[in-house]
């Protein structure tokens, strides 16, 4: 009884200022700002989940869409191809048939029933970056002919894999003529002028003789064909865009190939057509 009423006796002896209560009440608004940031926080992650699961649906949508597009403007027009007799006519992709390596796909050598010889692109698949270059060579460069452009002939889409028909090229790639060990011939300077001008020809169409204003962005001796006559031919339009003519310049991801990249759109993104001026320049000292 005694003890019970000390601890009564004490209990009325504590204060607002008392060091005990004072604790007891820090403890209780550090657990209050405790609990509200980790609900801030728990908040913060459920919205930025909900955002990246929102984007990658929307990002999915568009693929489908432009897969159906394709799909549908390919199926109904003469650049379809089945799959059956290109892979029929690269003997079942056979390595010997295999005459170039990308980062987007292999190149194969294709001998088609009528006899014609073309190259066939066999596209890496099912990933973000093959359907935005199919969709960009299918859809920029299949109605545009120039002879210094690589010209689109066809593509399949309906089967395993999806593949790109191109005008076939004997001579290969402008790279090999410059710098192989193993090459045979050694340029003159009035073909090395000739690929030079040619090339110029093909960049001056994409950029002012369409209406699409097309921004090859891949610019680079790889990617410069050569006929029989070595004739140059601009290739492989994966990393292309179309410019708009009201804009100034395209706000991009960096694309393309260290080395022939212009430094204002390497450093900030901003994509003109002067980014394929310099990698030609860059192309123009090679030569």
């Amino acid at each position: 009884m005694v003890a019970t009423k000390d601890v009564i006796k004490g209990a009325g002896a504590l204060t607002p200022d008392s060091p005990l209560l004072y604790t007891y009440k820090s403890l209780s608004k550090g657990a209050v700002i405790a609990v509200v940031l980790a609900t801030a926080a728990i908040i913060m992650l459920a919205l930025s989940a909900s955002f990246a699961v929102f984007k990658k649906l929307s990002n999915l949508k568009k693929e489908k869409n432009n897969l159906d597009q394709i799909s549908s403007s390919i199926t109904k027009s003469s650049l379809n191809y089945k799959y059956e007799i290109l892979e029929k006519a690269t003997d079942y992709f056979n390595s010997s048939r295999q005459i170039g390596q990308g980062g987007s796909g292999s190149v194969f050598k294709g001998i088609l029933p009528n006899g014609n010889v073309v190259a066939v692109k066999r596209l890496v698949f099912n990933n973000r970056q093959w359907v935005d270059e199919f969709f960009n060579e299918v859809n920029l460069i299949s109605g545009i002919e120039h002879n210094n452009l690589v010209k689109l002939l066809g593509c399949s889409i309906e089967g395993p894999e999806s593949l790109l028909v191109y005008e076939y090229f004997p001579n290969k790639s402008l790279d090999q003529f410059l710098f192989e060990n193993s090459r045979t011939q050694i340029l003159n300077w009035k073909q090395r002028f000739n690929i030079i001008r040619g090339t110029a020809e093909g960049l001056a169409y994409l950029h002012q003789g369409t209406k699409k204003r097309i921004i090859h962005r891949d610019i680079k001796s790889s990617n410069v064909l050569l006929d029989d006559n070595l004739s140059p031919k601009i290739a492989d339009f994966g990393l292309a865009r179309c410019f708009a003519a009201d804009k100034t310049h395209l706000s991009t991801g960096i694309a393309g190939t260290l080395g022939y990249m212009a430094p204002e759109y390497l450093i900030r993104g901003q994509l003109t057509d002067k980014a394929d001026v310099y990698s030609f320049g860059v192309l123009v000292l090679e030569i």
